[in-house]
């Protein structure tokens, strides 16, 4: 008897007009040509493994299946953009952030004083109560209004919500990396490994990266050498030379998410879908946690609001070559 074939393995219309979708907006995507390329690293493209099918994943997040993609050249900030780089942005546009305007900011419990709580935060998050609503706090005054950056020139800017960001590359002439760009390089030229190094996450005991060590969320023993965002060349940089693109800070990404818009997605030059609600980020960052959450790791991936600011999402920009 003939079996039937696997349903992935079966046309449908539905899954053909998914294709073309996708295949447009791979067509018509987002272009930059005119920023400058200094402190960018070129890549050439080519094709690699994107997402992961490991046990360790979040399959809720859409980080399967391992699908070949395939990439035509850009360029990549080797390092996300600073909060020095910023400044020049904000002083020559006289650019106001969202949390500028809205007039606060999500910033972690430890990283405010215990006397400070009743003066500073508004309320905490339900479900998420280490996020504090601190009235005050911006990209200027991370902390809240009585901390600043003037000491930080060299870290990655962070309250930056995705529209912010976005707001920064159209100035520069740039714009954000797309979901498999980002991965691309972020993967240094290795296939499938967990992490830009390979799989160990601290091989001979090294930590290369700034993630959370002990009991999330209340003591950081910071055996990576911080608690908070490190400089952006605090770490090695990956096998082609991006520094920080793993831990550290989140990073905004140009695609709209979906968990599951990918499965049948071009595979040449992919983007999200056409429209959502959330906004790809990349990366990791300084809070996360094997106990909590380890997407840390290169294939992992999670969203937020385009209007979201927090201490631990930054982002750097991409450009076409040509």
């Amino acid at each position: 008897m003939n079996k039937s074939p696997n349903p992935c393995c079966v046309p449908s219309k539905q899954r053909a007009a998914l294709l073309e979708v996708s295949s447009k907006a791979s067509a018509n995507r987002l272009r930059a040509t005119s920023g400058s390329t200094e402190g960018m690293i070129k890549l050439d493209g080519g094709r690699f493994l994107m997402g992961t099918d490991s046990i360790d994943g979040f399959p809720a997040d859409g980080e399967g299946p391992v699908r070949e993609v395939t990439l035509d050249g850009f360029y990549l900030d080797t390092a996300p953009v600073t909060n020095e780089q910023f400044a020049e942005f904000v002083r020559k546009t006289g650019y106001q952030t969202e949390s500028d305007r809205f007039g606060w900011s999500f910033v972690f419990h430890k990283h405010i004083a215990p006397e400070e709580l009743p003066r500073l935060v508004e309320n905490r998050v339900r479900g998420a109560d280490w996020w504090c609503k601190v009235n005050g706090a911006n990209w200027e005054r991370p902390e809240g209004p009585d901390s600043h950056i003037a000491s930080r020139a060299r870290h990655p800017v962070v309250h930056v919500s995705g529209n912010d960001a976005l707001a920064y590359c159209e100035w520069a002439g740039k714009r954000l990396p797309t979901e498999a760009e980002w991965e691309y390089a972020a993967r240094g030229g290795l296939e499938q490994k967990d992490f830009p190094w390979g799989d160990e996450l601290t091989p001979e005991g090294r930590h290369l990266c700034n993630i959370w060590q002990g009991d999330f969320p209340n003591r950081d023993t910071a055996e990576d050498g911080y608690s908070a965002p490190a400089p952006v060349d605090a770490f090695p940089a990956n096998g082609y030379g991006f520094q920080t693109i793993t831990g550290n800070t989140w990073e905004w990404c140009g695609d709209w998410f979906h968990p599951s818009f990918h499965v049948t997605a071009t595979r040449k030059n992919p983007v999200g879908p056409p429209g959502g609600t959330h906004k790809v980020i990349k990366g990791g960052s300084y809070l996360c946690h094997a106990s909590y959450c380890n997407r840390y790791r290169v294939a992992a991936r999670t969203s937020n609001t385009p209007d979201s600011s927090t201490t631990n999402i930054g982002f750097r920009c991409a450009r076409d070559v040509g």
